[in-house]
């Protein structure tokens, strides 16, 4: 099974894939986990995409495309795996396609995790963390007992940039920019299934395995 996982930041992407990863025994294949990797072993790509991680900036399609490339030429290529943040433009599609049909690997299918921008809204800035003794809270799922204030340690909360509602709404915006195209990519190939982000996070799982067996019912 080869399976890519689309949807908006905060959508919970990332927790469906390590799911599907443990429990089909998919390689989850994540591009910040392969750059980290490729940073810590100083390879040539590496020491290219650290400057862009170091300063929290995109690292360029190209760079990231034969980072992937890279990894998918290796004696132990994946050859069941779902992918998490990538492909996240056409143009990382093209690539990717390119990758897979030198590899003689199809896709089984794209899920794209649909969840409204109002609640991605409220799921991120709900977040707040203790600068202190790092634990973590959400206004509305796991509020501190004193508003503001660390459970643990008595620490004043903070909110991280990246969580602040201008922020949010920033990264939704660019996003939308780049997913319409990527949608349509894997749509007009009849790989798109979509899949309700909201929920618990083993009702969205199952979700995902039903449409899964609804489009192959070998999976």
């Amino acid at each position: 099974m080869r399976l890519i996982l689309i949807g908006p930041p905060g959508s919970g992407k990332g927790t469906q894939a390590k799911l599907l990863s443990n429990r089909l025994k998919l390689a989850h294949i994540g591009t910040g986990d392969i750059l980290r990797e490729a940073i810590r072993e100083k390879t040539p790509l590496g020491r290219v995409a650290e400057p862009y991680i170091l300063r929290g900036e995109l690292v360029p399609d190209d760079l990231v495309n034969e980072v992937i490339a890279e990894r998918f030429r290796q004696e132990d290529r994946p050859e069941s795996f779902v992918t998490d943040g990538y492909p996240r433009t056409v143009a990382q599609a093209a690539a990717f396609d390119q990758v897979l049909r030198q590899q003689f690997l199809d896709l089984t299918g794209v899920l794209f995790l649909i969840v409204e921008d109002e609640e991605i809204v409220r799921r991120m800035t709900g977040r707040w963390s203790c600068p202190v003794c790092k634990s973590t809270y959400h206004l509305v799922n796991n509020p501190p007992r004193n508003p503001g204030i660390c459970d643990i340690c008595q620490s004043k909360l903070i909110q991280r940039v990246d969580d602040r509602e201008a922020t949010v709404r920033e990264r939704l915006r660019q996003y939308h920019m780049n997913t319409e195209g990527l949608l349509a990519h894997y749509r007009s190939r009849g790989l798109l299934h979509e899949v309700c982000g909201v929920g618990t996070i083993d009702q969205i799982y199952d979700k995902i395995v039903k449409e899964l067996k609804q489009a192959n019912p070998s999976c």
